[in-house]
């Protein structure tokens, strides 16, 4: 038996209050996704090395290797005890709950501004090249083609946003859905940092937050079901606590705290980690020229 160390409130509320039952849809190094057969969701269970995320369960494990977890594996809930076919047992009995809460977008914006600048430039040195940003050493005629696709298309939904034309931004949006390489697309990462952004209070965006979910009606078919999970998530405002913790990190003003945070987040995947901070620069630049807060 293994203990769950921590996990997403709402993941561990399904489990205490349903008849939690599906199969392992999907397994890694240090993860596995199980498919919901209730409400068809994806929920993760990673070691202990990861971050909290939503419909995420941490336990007290270094990697998932030694469990031989195969997909198609069973999957039930028993008094407290998660049950992974006959090979793993997770007590989730005493585990800490976790919540994914954005911090409000703030009434000074000149704070904001600066560390803004600071995550572009650090980003610009440090970021995984590939997807959002080009690769410009081993890129080859696809990927150079991609890259160009990715830039074209966030452009032209930058510039729609900025001139407060929602509506026509949707397809925009829609087009960088399924883009990129990856297990989960560029294009979909950089959506789940915007979106993450629409999700904060008072901004000037958070009264449009139905734009994500009308583009997650069509993302569905565009993408894989890891992918499309996350951005479902995101486009209710919840996402990974290492992006949380860089939301943290960018309306205050503390340099150590901003590079902690964004290197944590740069961590995540091969390219997913910057793809997701350039959608956090680009929700943040669009957010500050459109007007910033809500007044």
């Amino acid at each position: 038996m293994i203990n769950a160390i921590s996990g997403d409130s709402d993941f561990i509320k399904e489990m205490n209050n349903s008849k939690f039952t599906g199969f392992v849809h999907s397994t890694f190094n240090r993860t596995f996704n199980i498919k919901c057969l209730e409400n068809g969701d994806l929920f993760t269970i990673a070691c202990r090395k990861l971050d909290n995320g939503p419909n995420t369960l941490i336990i007290n494990a270094d990697n998932m290797k030694s469990q031989k977890i195969e997909v198609n594996d069973p999957v039930r809930v028993v008094e407290n005890l998660l049950l992974i076919g006959e090979k793993l047992t997770i007590s989730i009995d005493k585990v800490d709950k976790w919540e994914s809460v954005l911090p409000v977008y703030p009434s000074n914006e000149e704070i904001l501004k600066r560390n803004v600048i600071k995550m572009k430039e650090y980003l610009n040195v440090h970021g995984v090249g590939g997807g959002m940003k080009k690769n410009i050493i081993t890129q080859n005629p696809f990927e150079i083609e991609v890259s160009k696709m990715l830039e074209k298309r966030t452009v032209l939904l930058l510039n729609e946003l900025l001139n407060n034309r929602i509506s026509t931004a949707l397809p925009h949006a829609i087009s960088l859905v399924g883009l990129g390489p990856g297990l989960t697309p560029s294009g979909d990462d950089f959506l789940t940092g915007l979106f993450t952004v629409f999700n904060m209070k008072n901004s000037v965006f958070y009264p449009y937050r139905s734009f994500c979910e009308e583009v997650l009606k069509k993302a569905k078919t565009l993408t894989n079901d890891i992918s499309y999970m996350a951005l479902k998530k995101a486009a209710n405002g919840k996402v990974r606590e290492s992006i949380i913790s860089l939301l943290n990190s960018i309306v205050v003003e503390n340099d150590q705290d901003l590079i902690l945070s964004l290197n944590k987040l740069l961590n995540i995947g091969s390219s997913s980690g910057t793809d997701i901070a350039y959608g956090i620069v680009f929700g943040m630049e669009s957010t500050i020229r459109a007007g910033g807060k809500v007044c």
